[in-house]
C-alpha cells in the first residue's frame, strides 16, 4: 500500500514538474510562435494584436512586457551578434546601418530575462534615441556598445553576464508592412571582449 502511495506520488510529480518545465521552455523560446527574425533581430509584430498566439501572450504576460499594436510600433529584440554569438556585458559591440522609416526609436541593452535597460553608470549614457543620435553623411549610424567610452554614440553597459539590445520603433510602417520581413535593420559586430 505504501509502495502505490509512493509511486502515485512520484507520478504526479513527474508529469507536473514535466509539464510545467515543458510550458516554461515554450515561452522562453526566442524563435517562438510568429517571432520574425532580420538579421540579429527577432520581432513578433502581431503581440499586440488579436492574432497574437497564445504562448506569446502568456510570455509577455509573465514577463510584463508593454506590447505594441501595429498602429503604435514593433520592438526588435537581439541576443546575439551578426555572427551568432550571444551578447554579453563584457564585450564592447558596434551597432552600424539604418533603420526602417519610423517617427521616433530606441535602443538600449536590457536584461535579458526581464527586458529592463540595464543600469549605466551614473552620468554615464544607458539609452539612445533617434533625436540624439549622431549619423553619417548618408543618413546611416553607428552606436558603440560596451564597458568603456568610446567616441560618438556609445552606450555604456557594466556588469557581468549576457545582455540583448532592444530596438524600439514607433509610429513606422514597418509594423504593418506586409513586407515587413524584407527590413534592414542595423548589424551587430563584435569588436573585443574583456579578459
Amino acid at each position: 500500500m505504501f509502495r502505490n502511495l509512493l509511486l502515485t506520488l512520484l507520478t504526479f510529480c513527474i508529469a507536473i514538474g514535466g509539464g510545467a518545465a515543458s510550458v516554461w521552455y515554450a515561452l522562453d523560446a526566442d524563435d517562438g510562435f510568429d517571432a520574425l527574425h532580420v538579421g540579429a533581430w527577432t520581432a513578433f509584430p502581431d503581440l499586440g494584436t488579436t492574432k497574437a498566439s497564445p504562448y506569446a501572450k502568456a510570455a509577455a504576460a509573465r514577463d510584463g512586457v508593454l506590447a505594441l499594436g501595429h498602429a503604435e510600433g514593433i520592438r526588435f529584440i537581439a541576443s546575439r551578434d551578426s555572427a551568432g554569438r550571444p551578447l554579453s556585458v563584457a564585450c564592447t559591440y558596434r551597432v552600424a546601418g539604418n533603420t526602417p522609416p519610423a517617427r521616433f526609436w530606441t535602443l538600449f541593452p536590457a536584461d535579458p530575462h526581464s527586458l529592463m535597460p540595464l543600469k549605466a553608470k551614473p552620468g554615464l549614457p544607458g539609452k539612445l534615441q533617434s533625436w540624439a543620435v549622431l549619423r553619417q553623411p548618408d543618413g546611416s549610424f553607428a552606436v558603440t556598445v560596451g564597458p568603456h567610452p568610446a567616441p560618438g554614440n556609445w552606450l555604456a553597459i557594466n556588469g557581468g553576464g549576457g545582455m540583448v539590445l532592444a530596438l524600439t520603433l514607433y509610429d513606422t510602417p514597418a509594423a504593418t508592412s506586409s513586407e515587413v520581413g524584407s527590413l534592414e535593420l542595423p548589424r551587430i559586430k563584435r569588436v573585443g571582449c574583456d579578459g
